[in-house]
């Protein structure tokens, strides 16, 4: 299937009033379902729709552990966090401290949290994941930046 049939799916949906559209052409299937206002929009794609090749011809990186990757290496005496619970990114994308630039951001310095709120949002391979509280309390420190990449199991922010 290729792109052009998805987006006139995607436009199909968008003009309806349907909530969702599964179609199927041969092995290849495509899921869209419109998300209620307010929440977060994800498209199901089928194993078989997965460029393979294209994975495969990415050359191998060393990788560093996520507290190498965190501290640059070596532990540093000066970056030590904030005393307090430490919240980690669960996965590798683009920090986003609002909903979009023009609006606030979800939390600040200082701001009382509840277990389950949404701190930030992190956007990886166009899909906008919700960073949620996993502890309450308050916010003492914002370690990621608007916009910028984050690692797997980098701070993101302190819950005091």
């Amino acid at each position: 299937m290729d792109l052009r049939k998805i987006k006139k799916l995607i436009d199909l949906l968008e003009e309806s009033n349907l909530a969702e559209i599964e179609i199927k052409e041969g092995e290849e299937s495509v899921r869209l379902s419109r998300a209620p206002v307010g929440t977060f929009a994800q498209m199901a794609v089928q194993p078989q729709m997965i460029a393979a090749p294209a994975a495969a011809a990415a050359p191998a990186m060393p990788m560093q552990s996520p507290t190498e990757a965190s501290t640059g290496g070596t532990a540093k005496p000066g970056n030590a966090l904030p005393e307090g619970h430490v919240l980690r990114s669960p996965m590798v994308g683009t920090f986003y401290a609002s909903a979009s630039p023009d609006k606030p951001a979800f939390v600040s310095i200082g701001q009382q949290v509840k277990e389950g709120e949404t701190l930030a949002i992190i956007e990886a391979m166009k899909m906008f994941n919700p960073i949620e509280a996993d502890a309450s309390g308050t916010i003492v420190a914002i370690l990621g930046e608007n916009g910028q990449p984050v690692e797997f199991d980098q701070p993101l922010f302190v819950i005091g």
